[in-house]
């Protein structure tokens, strides 16, 4: 196996981990973040709370991982837009290691302050526009058109696929600015806007962890880039 397709299959697992571990911690944030003054006055679920923020330490390994993996490959392709793909990963991860504060910061009060309800939500809804700027307005652009069209120019996956990406995330775009600005509620119409961009990074991880990239695409067989741009 060439280095290009181990480092495509190592690209695809971390993107699935990024699945499973963002998924999961949003699952396990819940009692804190539905209804924070009570979790902090209740018995609490400090070790479910914890498990959560362990699992977004490892969300923000795989994103960082991504980028750093893919590099190599598409900077044959467009070195500024790899630079570009690694910067929005990066800043989605801060949004995402803020998010852990607040919600560890609710888990402290819970312990130390059981009657401080009123921070106690304030930092829940702190985590919750850590959300709203890292996936919803990062992600778009980085996860969705940078990669997309990456993806698309180097022709390292079926060139219908990164369509998912490309489309997906100005769809997702429109979900978060019409969420931010209350047109609209984030389980509505929202959530219908994530779906292309849900099943494009889906697929993305899937195709690069099973078959790697087409080993037809120019950039791995050694070609010319197809775009114009200087390395």
């Amino acid at each position: 196996m060439s280095s290009d397709q181990r480092a495509a299959r190592i690209f695809g697992v971390l993107f699935l981990i990024t699945f499973v571990t963002s998924i999961s911690a949003l699952a396990l944030f819940q009692p804190v973040l539905d209804d924070p003054a009570a979790y902090i006055a209740g018995g609490g679920k400090d070790n479910q709370i914890y498990l959560g923020a362990f699992l977004e330490l490892l969300l923000i390994l795989a994103n960082v991982g991504t980028a750093v993996v893919l590099y190599p490959i598409v900077r044959r392709q467009n070195e500024f837009l790899a630079i570009g793909y690694v910067a929005a990963r990066i800043i989605e991860c801060v949004f995402i290691a803020a998010g852990i504060i607040f919600v560890l910061g609710v888990v402290s009060l819970r312990q130390d302050s059981p009657d401080a309800a009123d921070l106690a939500v304030s930092l829940a809804q702190l985590k919750d526009w850590t959300f709203r700027f890292g996936p919803g307005f990062i992600v778009p652009f980085g996860n969705g058109l940078i990669l997309g069209y990456l993806m698309y120019t180097s022709g390292l996956v079926p060139r219908w696929m990164p369509w998912l990406g490309l489309i997906g995330g100005p769809l997702l775009l429109i979900g978060s600015i019409g969420v931010l600005f209350d047109v609209w509620d984030q389980t509505g119409p929202a959530s219908l806007l994530v779906a292309p961009e849900f099943l494009w990074e889906l697929f993305l991880g899937i195709y690069a962890a099973v078959w790697g990239f087409k080993a037809s695409s120019p950039i791995l067989r050694g070609d010319r880039r197809t775009d114009a741009q200087p390395a």
